[in-house]
């Protein structure tokens, strides 16, 4: 039996898996297109790229699919607004926004004609973003990689969150097989979002040392860090990440990147370092459930199994 198609405004993927907006630059046009390509809904991470850079990869991502391709980006990030016009000027499909919570971003979507996903973690927030004219919304529980907005389980806000608004919900944290695909729709998520499945994939933009230090990564390597950006993130364990357990490593150059920062680090080099390779003094954001992770694959290669698998499950134990 099929999986459902996923409808965000008057965007509709085939299947409905979102491929998690991983910054900084893991997933550029290249991974996106190739997620959209497949069916899916493919986004660029957005945060901390310049205008110019942000153009040029929503260009590219245009040119190798024509299906549905956002952006993802950190309501924190001091140049929020200005990157939210860019990709609504450079005609990107829809906006998932995360970090933190804008209520002035609806209005620009209304203005423009784009639809808002906002990533909230209770049902208070997805009430308001309902009310404000969000298209969808991401509810991501605590298993998610990178910033957290709550310490609860997915499995356990999906039902409350469904309950309480009609927009189209999906689900994200902990989603890696076919049969959590379904699971969540069997909660009534309308949809997922994979970040760690996806950031292990060929197309990833992440250096090869990082791809293949996911793929080493351990349950017990998966640790919960204090971020700039005032949440908790998620990484793996890494020499720097110790260092910023156990104290600040306050950055010698600040690139005022936050609208509000803490100083203990600076999260966008920091960041950029993993993605380059560095896993030394890089910051390795991860999801809960990362080490279960076995091959880097490639994308075609990963929808396949997990719409294989989720199609199996549906025919063997019922439709949702």
């Amino acid at each position: 039996m099929k999986l459902p198609e996923l409808k965000i405004g008057n965007k509709v993927a085939r299947i409905p898996i979102v491929q998690g907006g991983m910054a900084i630059r893991l997933s550029t046009a290249r991974l996106a297109s190739a997620v959209a390509n497949e069916g899916g809904i493919g986004l660029i991470a957005a945060s901390g790229m310049t205008h110019p850079e942000l153009r040029y990869e929503i260009k590219l991502a245009r040119a190798l699919t024509g299906g549905v391709v956002g952006i993802n980006i950190m309501v924190a990030a001091s140049d929020f607004a200005g990157v939210v016009r860019t990709a609504m000027d450079a005609g990107i499909d829809l906006i998932v926004a995360g970090a933190g919570f804008s209520r002035d971003i609806f209005a620009w979507g209304k203005e423009s004609g784009t639809p808002i996903v906002p990533i909230v973690s209770s049902v208070k927030l997805a009430k308001i973003s309902e009310k404000l004219g969000a298209a969808a919304i991401v509810v991501e529980g605590k298993e998610a990689g990178g910033h957290l907005g709550t310490d609860i389980s997915v499995r356990e806000l999906i039902e409350p969150i469904r309950a309480a608004v009609k927009i189209p919900v999906i689900a994200a944290g902990g989603v890696l097989s076919g049969r959590d695909i379904v699971e969540m729709l069997r909660m009534g998520a309308n949809g997922v979002q994979m970040g760690s499945r996806f950031a292990a994939s060929v197309e990833s933009n992440a250096a090869p040392s990082l791809k293949e230090y996911y793929l080493k990564s351990q349950p017990d390597d998966v640790v919960v860090i204090q971020s700039p950006v005032g949440l908790p993130g998620r990484a793996v364990r890494t020499p720097f990440s110790k260092r910023v357990m156990a104290g600040r490593v306050p950055p010698k150059v600040c690139d005022s990147c936050l609208k509000a920062c803490k100083h203990n680090f600076c999260i966008v080099r920091a960041l950029t370092r993993a993605q380059q390779g560095d896993v030394e003094t890089g910051l390795v954001f991860t999801g809960e459930y990362m080490p279960r992770i076995e091959k880097i694959l490639p994308v075609r290669e990963i929808v396949s199994q997990l719409v294989s698998e989720a199609e199996e499950i549906y025919g063997s134990e019922g439709s949702v």
